[in-house]
């Protein structure tokens, strides 16, 4: 399925769900741990920073989550990744939604001039999530059931000379999903590809323009529903899906000349 229009107040499950986050204290994850936290889902919470992974948690905890627990890692050490998520699972006695949301922006500028700056944005963004999902995916195939839900970005739709690392990343993640997607759908696993604009967090506040990014409750609650109804792909908000249509087809000898 492929979305055409989400409702904003997605339909809640009759029976708490499991779900994992990693990346959860990302602005996008927190607001929609949020709504799952009033629906009384049980939530596995993954994050590097430990007093931000610990506020995060309390506060879902008081929104009515029947279950919270929290694990502090660096998603960037795949080596570690098969334990990480063996203790979700064990922890959360299931699993029903693994949540992505790990990623940076970095620096532009920077990564031009230095291959490191480049590859370590790279690395975050494209090979941490991948050995993220290889593992996932082989767990809910062997279950015939579950959802894997991604951030990626309506960046990685079309290379633009403002964040080109960064959108060449989540070029890669949104072709790696959709390949998932071809493989394991027929098993009863359901991905889905997230791709936000300009969202209102921490990590945009200072951008320019940033005042005009879309409210990250909303986003969240297109996302939640996307989830309910097992869509393939989101652009959130909405209007986003023409606006890359156009942008996708503009031809290479007028984009070029673009200052986007």
């Amino acid at each position: 399925m492929t979305q055409t229009a989400i409702a904003v107040n997605g339909a809640a499950n009759a029976a708490p769900r499991k779900i994992l986050v990693l990346g959860a204290t990302s602005g996008i994850a927190e607001a929609t741990c949020r709504i799952w936290a009033s629906r009384g889902d049980s939530l596995f919470l993954v994050a590097r920073n430990p007093e931000k992974l610990a506020a995060v948690a309390a506060d879902l905890r008081a929104r009515g989550a029947s279950f919270v627990e929290t694990a502090v890692a660096d998603l960037d050490d795949t080596d570690a990744h098969p334990a990480l998520l063996a203790h979700a699972v064990n922890s959360l006695a299931g699993l029903d939604v693994a949540y992505l949301a790990h990623g940076v922006l970095g620096d532009q500028t920077r990564a031009e001039q230095d291959f490191n700056t480049a590859a370590h944005i790279l690395y975050t963004n494209l090979m941490a999530p991948v050995s993220l999902l290889t593992w996932l995916a082989n767990f809910f195939v062997q279950r015939h059931a579950g959802t894997i839900a991604v951030l990626s970005s309506v960046a990685g739709d079309r290379g633009r000379k403002s964040n080109y690392v960064y959108g060449s990343s989540k070029a890669g993640l949104s072709a790696f999903l959709a390949g998932l997607r071809n493989r394991v759908d027929r098993e009863g696993v359901t991905v889905l590809t997230i791709k936000p604009g300009p969202t209102k967090t921490a990590m945009t506040s200072g951008m320019k323009g940033s005042e005009k990014f879309a409210d990250v409750n909303a986003v969240a609650k297109s996302i939640v529903a996307a989830i309910d109804k097992r869509v393939d792909n989101l652009y959130v908000p909405f209007q986003w899906q023409p606006i890359m249509f156009v942008i996708r087809h503009i031809p290479e000898r007028v984009f070029k000349k673009l200052n986007l």
